[in-house]
């Protein structure tokens, strides 16, 4: 599958499509459960990490729960892992027995560091070299200046910004509409690339962008929209 022609603007979400956290806070949430024996389905990690795409697509779940308990205070959290547990299918006796032990092992294991694919820089080049318009939409609750500035992806990019700077969230079209201001360009002459598919591919489409669904692990298998694996697949992709 080849991106369309008529493509001259390319725009990228951050968080699990140019970098990635190791460990994943999934990845550590399934550890802290392991240690706890607590079995589970096969099909759990799939199942949760659905939640959680869907969860943070400005879904009413994450409404409500802004509202109950405030914006990320503990009880927020809190509340968030009682939902990633239900998520992976504990009653909830045992969410409420087990929620506060496993937030707190939880934030003594999670120590992420950033990492960026070894094709990302290669491709970002080699996509700047044709002559592509490209930019960072993130849905971050911060600024990502310094972090775009410190991995060095700037020298590449248009622009970035991530939701904190106007206050808008993906899916919302609008988010994907400053970005197109940004570009000077239009909707049609525009591809984004995200890891998920309840924002990035929603949102795109929304607002009228041609979406591009980043998923190396094939969580999304039945979805209506472009798919790659790698990163570095965009380069032979497109035509020009």
């Amino acid at each position: 599958m080849t991106i369309p022609l008529n493509i001259t603007t390319l725009l990228f979400d951050l968080d699990g499509t140019l970098i990635h956290h190791h460990p994943s806070a999934l990845d550590v949430f399934f550890t802290v459960l392991d240690k706890h024996q607590i079995p589970l389905m096969q099909s759990a990690y799939r199942e949760t990490l659905h939640f959680i795409f869907e969860y943070w697509a400005s879904s009413e779940e994450l409404e409500q729960d802004l509202e109950m308990y405030g914006q990320f205070t503990e009880e927020f959290w809190l509340h968030y892992m009682k939902r990633k547990m239900w998520a992976v299918g504990l009653s909830e006796k045992q969410t409420t027995d087990l929620a506060e032990q496993v937030q707190l092992e939880f934030d003594a294991l999670y120590q992420p560091e950033t990492l960026v694919g070894k094709d990302v820089m290669p491709t970002l080049k080699a996509l700047r070299s044709r002559g592509y318009k490209m930019g960072v939409v993130s849905n971050r609750s911060n600024s990502i200046d310094d972090e775009i500035k410190s991995l060095g992806f700037d020298v590449y990019l248009d622009f970035y910004f991530s939701s904190s700077d106007v206050q808008i969230w993906k899916p919302d079209p609008g988010i994907f509409e400053h970005a197109l201001f940004l570009a000077e360009s239009s909707a049609e002459a525009t591809a984004y690339i995200g890891d998920n598919y309840y924002t990035d591919i929603i949102g795109a489409k929304n607002a009228g962008i041609y979406p591009v669904l980043y998923d190396p692990r094939n969580i999304f298998p039945d979805v209506d929209c472009h798919v790659i694996k790698d990163i570095a697949d965009l380069v032979p992709q497109i035509i020009v």
